[in-house]
This record gives C-alpha cells, sequence and structure tokens, in this order.
C-alpha cells in the first residue's frame, strides 16, 4: 500500500512539474523576439550568458537551467526500472527536454531551440539524480514485498564412498 502512495505522490508531482515546465518554457517573451536565435552548438549560449551577461544575470540563466532539469532526477527513480536507472533518467530528461526545445522553438514568440538549454537541464536532472534521487529509489525499491526465501536452498550433500581395497576402520 505504501509502494502504491509513494508512486502516485510521484506521479502527481510530475504532472505539477511538467505544469510549472510548461508555464515557465511554453510561455511567450515578444521582448525576445528580435534577438531570439536557434543555438544547435554546445556551449555557444553558455559562453554568451559568460561573456554578454553580468555575474548574477548569468548565474540565473545557469541555475535556473539546471535546476529546471532536478525534478527529473528525484522523481524519475521511483518511476522508472532499476535495471540501468541512471541512464534512464537522463536519456528521459533529455527526450522530454528536447522536445519542449523543439516547442519552444516552433510555436513560441521570442523563444527558441537552445541546445545548451538541453544539456543544462539534462545536468540538472543528474546531478539532482547523484545527489538524492538514487537514495531515493533505493528506498522506494526497499519497500518491494520480498518474494520467495532470500537464501537459496542448500543441496544435499551425497555421501562419499570408500576407495576400494581401503578399510574403514
Amino acid at each position: 500500500m505504501l509502494r502504491v502512495l509513494v508512486v502516485g505522490v510521484a506521479l502527481v508531482a510530475l504532472v505539477v512539474f511538467s505544469a510549472v515546465l510548461a508555464r515557465l518554457t511554453l510561455t511567450p517573451s515578444p521582448v525576445s523576439a528580435e534577438i531570439a536565435g536557434a543555438n544547435l552548438r554546445p556551449g555557444r549560449s553558455l559562453r554568451q550568458y559568460l561573456e554578454d551577461y553580468t555575474f548574477l544575470a548569468a548565474c540565473k540563466q545557469i541555475g535556473g537551467n539546471l535546476l529546471l532539469g532536478a525534478p527529473f532526477g528525484l522523481l524519475l527513480p521511483v518511476l522508472v526500472p532499476r535495471r540501468m536507472r541512471m541512464v534512464r533518467v537522463v536519456l528521459l530528461t533529455a527526450v522530454v527536454m528536447v522536445l519542449v526545445e523543439l516547442a519552444q522553438g516552433a510555436m513560441v514568440e521570442g523563444r527558441a531551440f537552445d541546445v545548451d538549454d538541453v544539456i543544462l537541464n539534462t545536468g540538472g536532472a543528474l546531478i539532482a539524480y547523484l545527489l538524492v534521487g538514487r537514495r531515493i529509489g533505493r528506498r522506494f525499491r526497499a519497500l518491494e514485498p520480498v518474494s520467495g526465501p532470500s537464501v537459496k536452498p542448500v543441496k544435499p550433500v551425497k555421501p562419499v564412498k570408500p576407495a576400494k581395497g581401503k578399510s574403514t576402520g
């Protein structure tokens, strides 16, 4: 019952996060319409943040993108299977963020696809997974009911026959 509750809470949190993500990323930005352009070269936007923005504005851009991916690293460990969990968290986050960026570039005024945003969002998910999400996943898996004996049964040992020609006494 506790497992069902935890999965339910994780799913609700993922839906709420998705709504926040949509609100933050798919809202038009008419002010940026003149300067928004797609970035397909990794590192290009990061360099621009560091060179052209104030330190605080650069931290806001980079930190905001890292934080935007973090919920994936916290929620997905409950929802994805144990096997290759870290790889799955990273891949799922990257796929969702690419889709969000594509939607921004195709449909939202003043927004554009930026590969650096995908990298930062995915990096945020990975950092959150490594810091906390891994433990969340382990604790959740510890709630699994034990099926069958936890120790393998021992096979009976056959008695050893004495060698021919030797006495046993």
